[in-house]
Protein backbone atom coordinates (compact mmCIF):
# COMPACT_ATOMS: atom_id res chain seq x y z
CA UNK A 1 0.00 0.00 0.00
CA UNK A 2 1.25 3.70 -0.99
CA UNK A 3 1.00 6.44 1.10
CA UNK A 4 0.96 10.32 0.11
CA UNK A 5 0.00 13.38 0.93
CA UNK A 6 -1.61 16.50 -0.88
CA UNK A 7 -3.31 19.88 -0.57
CA UNK A 8 -7.08 20.56 -2.38
CA UNK A 9 -6.70 24.14 -2.91
CA UNK A 10 -9.57 25.36 -4.06
CA UNK A 11 -12.52 27.85 -3.64
CA UNK A 12 -10.06 29.73 -0.97
CA UNK A 13 -9.52 26.35 0.67
CA UNK A 14 -6.53 24.06 1.35
CA UNK A 15 -7.69 20.59 2.88
CA UNK A 16 -5.00 18.82 3.69
CA UNK A 17 -5.28 15.04 2.85
CA UNK A 18 -3.84 11.83 2.39
CA UNK A 19 -4.01 9.15 -0.47
CA UNK A 20 -3.78 5.74 0.11
CA UNK A 21 -3.83 3.16 -2.72
CA UNK A 22 -2.85 -0.27 -3.57
CA UNK A 23 -1.09 0.29 -6.78
CA UNK A 24 0.43 3.31 -9.01
CA UNK A 25 -2.22 3.86 -11.09
CA UNK A 26 -3.61 7.40 -11.68
CA UNK A 27 -7.67 6.35 -11.61
CA UNK A 28 -9.18 4.71 -9.39
CA UNK A 29 -12.84 2.84 -10.03
CA UNK A 30 -13.83 3.16 -6.39
CA UNK A 31 -12.52 5.79 -3.57
CA UNK A 32 -13.81 5.78 -0.16
CA UNK A 33 -13.22 9.11 1.29
CA UNK A 34 -12.48 8.40 5.39
CA UNK A 35 -13.41 11.05 8.45
CA UNK A 36 -12.26 11.35 11.47
CA UNK A 37 -13.94 12.51 14.70
CA UNK A 38 -13.87 15.42 16.98
CA UNK A 39 -10.09 16.03 18.26
CA UNK A 40 -8.61 13.58 15.39
CA UNK A 41 -7.25 13.97 12.64
CA UNK A 42 -6.09 12.20 9.02
CA UNK A 43 -3.43 10.05 11.17
CA UNK A 44 -5.19 7.92 13.24
CA UNK A 45 -4.23 4.46 13.08
CA UNK A 46 -7.77 3.83 12.67
CA UNK A 47 -7.72 5.44 9.52
CA UNK A 48 -4.70 3.36 8.04
CA UNK A 49 -5.76 0.26 9.47
CA UNK A 50 -9.32 0.29 7.39
CA UNK A 51 -7.52 1.58 4.35
CA UNK A 52 -5.34 -1.80 4.80
CA UNK A 53 -7.93 -3.85 5.07
CA UNK A 54 -10.05 -2.75 2.10
CA UNK A 55 -7.25 -2.01 -0.22
CA UNK A 56 -6.04 -5.69 0.70
CA UNK A 57 -9.55 -6.67 -0.88
CA UNK A 58 -9.74 -4.36 -4.10
CA UNK A 59 -6.04 -3.05 -4.44
CA UNK A 60 -7.17 -1.11 -7.93
CA UNK A 61 -9.23 1.13 -5.35
CA UNK A 62 -8.09 4.22 -3.13
CA UNK A 63 -9.07 5.52 0.22
CA UNK A 64 -8.78 9.62 0.84
CA UNK A 65 -8.46 10.75 4.71
CA UNK A 66 -8.61 14.24 5.42
CA UNK A 67 -8.28 16.86 8.42
CA UNK A 68 -11.43 18.59 9.12
CA UNK A 69 -11.04 22.54 9.78
CA UNK A 70 -8.91 23.41 12.67
CA UNK A 71 -7.85 19.05 13.30
CA UNK A 72 -4.95 17.63 12.73
CA UNK A 73 -2.41 20.13 9.99
CA UNK A 74 -5.33 22.72 8.97
CA UNK A 75 -4.32 26.26 9.17
CA UNK A 76 -7.62 27.62 10.30
CA UNK A 77 -8.01 28.33 13.84
CA UNK A 78 -12.32 28.76 14.38
CA UNK A 79 -14.63 26.07 13.66
CA UNK A 80 -17.51 27.02 11.61
CA UNK A 81 -20.01 24.12 9.91
CA UNK A 82 -20.10 25.62 6.14
CA UNK A 83 -16.68 25.47 6.13
CA UNK A 84 -16.78 21.50 7.15
CA UNK A 85 -19.15 20.81 4.48
CA UNK A 86 -17.11 22.41 1.85
CA UNK A 87 -14.05 20.37 3.17
CA UNK A 88 -16.29 17.28 2.78
CA UNK A 89 -17.37 18.65 -1.19
CA UNK A 90 -14.16 19.50 -2.18
CA UNK A 91 -12.73 15.53 -1.18
CA UNK A 92 -15.49 14.23 -3.56
CA UNK A 93 -14.83 16.61 -6.24
CA UNK A 94 -10.95 15.51 -6.14
CA UNK A 95 -12.41 11.87 -5.98
CA UNK A 96 -14.54 12.02 -8.75
CA UNK A 97 -11.94 14.40 -11.12
CA UNK A 98 -8.87 13.84 -10.01
CA UNK A 99 -8.81 10.11 -9.30
CA UNK A 100 -11.55 9.57 -12.41
CA UNK A 101 -13.53 7.53 -9.57
CA UNK A 102 -17.19 6.07 -10.76
CA UNK A 103 -18.45 5.13 -7.36
CA UNK A 104 -17.72 7.03 -4.09
CA UNK A 105 -18.04 5.80 -0.95
CA UNK A 106 -18.12 7.33 2.88
CA UNK A 107 -16.75 5.82 5.78
CA UNK A 108 -17.44 8.53 9.15
CA UNK A 109 -16.56 8.59 12.78
CA UNK A 110 -18.34 10.44 15.57
CA UNK A 111 -18.49 14.10 14.28
CA UNK A 112 -16.93 13.40 11.04
CA UNK A 113 -20.52 10.93 10.88
CA UNK A 114 -22.62 13.73 11.99
CA UNK A 115 -21.20 15.90 9.45
CA UNK A 116 -21.93 13.70 6.34
CA UNK A 117 -25.52 13.36 7.54
CA UNK A 118 -25.70 17.08 7.52
CA UNK A 119 -24.30 16.80 3.92
CA UNK A 120 -26.94 14.74 2.89
CA UNK A 121 -29.89 16.59 4.29
CA UNK A 122 -28.76 19.68 2.50
CA UNK A 123 -26.88 18.35 -0.70
CA UNK A 124 -28.45 15.03 -1.05
CA UNK A 125 -26.18 12.04 -1.60
CA UNK A 126 -22.86 11.74 -3.74
CA UNK A 127 -22.46 8.27 -2.48
CA UNK A 128 -22.67 5.05 -2.95
CA UNK A 129 -23.00 3.69 -0.12
CA UNK A 130 -22.21 5.33 3.41
CA UNK A 131 -20.93 3.61 6.73
CA UNK A 132 -20.95 5.64 10.16
CA UNK A 133 -19.27 4.65 13.49
CA UNK A 134 -19.99 6.35 17.20
CA UNK A 135 -22.65 8.63 15.12
CA UNK A 136 -22.72 12.23 17.29
CA UNK A 137 -26.31 12.59 17.27
CA UNK A 138 -27.22 15.51 19.30
CA UNK A 139 -23.81 17.72 18.10
CA UNK A 140 -25.21 21.03 19.48
CA UNK A 141 -25.36 19.34 23.00
CA UNK A 142 -22.20 17.67 22.47
CA UNK A 143 -19.95 20.63 21.60
CA UNK A 144 -21.57 22.50 24.36
CA UNK A 145 -20.53 19.94 26.45
CA UNK A 146 -16.65 20.61 25.24
CA UNK A 147 -17.16 23.93 27.04
CA UNK A 148 -15.90 24.85 30.41
CA UNK A 149 -18.06 26.42 33.12
CA UNK A 150 -15.44 29.73 32.96
CA UNK A 151 -16.01 29.72 29.51
CA UNK A 152 -20.19 29.39 29.35
CA UNK A 153 -20.91 33.31 30.67
CA UNK A 154 -17.65 34.29 27.44
CA UNK A 155 -19.76 32.40 25.30
CA UNK A 156 -23.51 33.30 25.85
CA UNK A 157 -21.61 37.02 25.67
CA UNK A 158 -21.05 36.56 22.14
CA UNK A 159 -17.39 36.26 22.67
CA UNK A 160 -14.97 33.50 21.26
CA UNK A 161 -14.22 30.71 23.54
CA UNK A 162 -11.52 27.68 22.84
CA UNK A 163 -12.50 23.90 22.68
CA UNK A 164 -10.42 20.72 22.19
CA UNK A 165 -7.87 18.15 23.13
CA UNK A 166 -4.05 18.10 21.88
CA UNK A 167 -5.12 20.87 19.42
CA UNK A 168 -7.17 23.99 20.51
CA UNK A 169 -10.00 25.65 18.21
CA UNK A 170 -11.95 28.28 18.68
CA UNK A 171 -15.73 28.33 18.55
CA UNK A 172 -18.75 30.63 19.25
CA UNK A 173 -22.02 30.91 19.91
CA UNK A 174 -22.82 30.78 15.83
CA UNK A 175 -21.23 27.49 15.94
CA UNK A 176 -23.92 25.98 18.34
CA UNK A 177 -26.83 27.85 16.72
CA UNK A 178 -25.97 25.97 13.37
CA UNK A 179 -25.56 22.56 14.90
CA UNK A 180 -28.48 23.30 16.34
CA UNK A 181 -30.62 24.54 13.04
CA UNK A 182 -28.96 21.14 11.60
CA UNK A 183 -30.39 18.97 14.02
CA UNK A 184 -30.63 15.78 12.32
CA UNK A 185 -33.22 14.19 14.81
CA UNK A 186 -35.40 16.60 12.56
CA UNK A 187 -34.23 15.56 9.41
CA UNK A 188 -35.52 12.63 6.80
CA UNK A 189 -32.72 9.60 5.33
CA UNK A 190 -35.37 7.25 3.98
CA UNK A 191 -34.16 8.27 0.69
CA UNK A 192 -30.23 6.47 1.11
CA UNK A 193 -31.72 4.16 4.10
CA UNK A 194 -30.51 1.44 2.12
CA UNK A 195 -27.47 2.40 1.45
CA UNK A 196 -26.26 2.95 4.44
CA UNK A 197 -24.95 1.57 8.25
CA UNK A 198 -24.49 2.44 11.12
CA UNK A 199 -22.31 1.17 13.41
CA UNK A 200 -22.55 1.94 17.26
CA UNK A 201 -20.80 0.44 21.46
CA UNK A 202 -22.44 -0.81 23.57
CA UNK A 203 -20.60 0.86 26.39
CA UNK A 204 -20.38 4.27 24.54
CA UNK A 205 -20.59 6.78 27.34
CA UNK A 206 -20.64 9.56 25.03
CA UNK A 207 -23.16 8.86 22.70
CA UNK A 208 -25.23 6.35 23.84
CA UNK A 209 -26.66 3.34 22.10
CA UNK A 210 -30.10 4.43 22.82
CA UNK A 211 -29.71 7.46 20.86
CA UNK A 212 -28.27 5.57 17.77
CA UNK A 213 -31.28 2.83 17.91
CA UNK A 214 -33.40 5.42 18.12
CA UNK A 215 -32.11 7.57 14.84
CA UNK A 216 -31.51 4.13 12.94
CA UNK A 217 -35.33 3.42 13.51
CA UNK A 218 -36.41 6.47 12.82
CA UNK A 219 -34.80 6.46 9.37
CA UNK A 220 -34.88 2.56 9.07
CA UNK A 221 -30.89 2.34 8.63
CA UNK A 222 -29.42 -0.84 9.74
CA UNK A 223 -27.85 -0.54 12.42
CA UNK A 224 -25.10 -3.52 14.12
CA UNK A 225 -24.20 -3.28 17.76
CA UNK A 226 -21.43 -4.17 18.73
CA UNK A 227 -21.27 -5.36 22.33
CA UNK A 228 -18.51 -4.20 24.62
CA UNK A 229 -17.23 -1.45 22.66
CA UNK A 230 -16.57 2.13 23.93
CA UNK A 231 -17.24 5.01 21.79
CA UNK A 232 -13.46 5.21 20.10
CA UNK A 233 -13.66 1.36 19.79
CA UNK A 234 -10.37 1.32 21.51
CA UNK A 235 -10.32 -2.63 22.09
CA UNK A 236 -8.53 -4.13 18.42
CA UNK A 237 -11.32 -7.02 18.49
CA UNK A 238 -14.04 -4.58 18.23
CA UNK A 239 -12.44 -2.21 16.00
CA UNK A 240 -11.91 -5.30 13.44
CA UNK A 241 -15.20 -6.41 13.68
CA UNK A 242 -16.41 -2.47 12.93
CA UNK A 243 -13.46 -2.33 9.64
CA UNK A 244 -14.53 -5.73 8.83
CA UNK A 245 -18.10 -4.96 8.34
CA UNK A 246 -17.61 -1.65 6.45
CA UNK A 247 -15.48 -3.50 3.91
CA UNK A 248 -18.09 -6.02 3.60
CA UNK A 249 -20.72 -3.39 3.45
CA UNK A 250 -18.88 -1.27 0.70
CA UNK A 251 -17.87 -4.41 -1.39
CA UNK A 252 -21.44 -5.55 -2.17
CA UNK A 253 -22.18 -2.39 -4.36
Amino acid sequence: MDIRYFDINADGYSVRCKLFVGDRERTHDRVVICTHGFGGSKDLPSIQHFAEKFLGKDRHAAVIAFDWPCHGKDARKKLVLDECLAYLGLAVSYAREELGAQKVYNYSVSFGAWLTLAYLHRFGSPFARIALRSTGIRMADHMHDNVTADDLPKLERGKEVEVGFDRKMKIDQGLLDDLAANDIRRFEYFDWADDMVMIHGSEDAFIPLAEARAFAEDNVIELVEVTGSDHAFRNPHYMDQAIHTVVEFFAKK
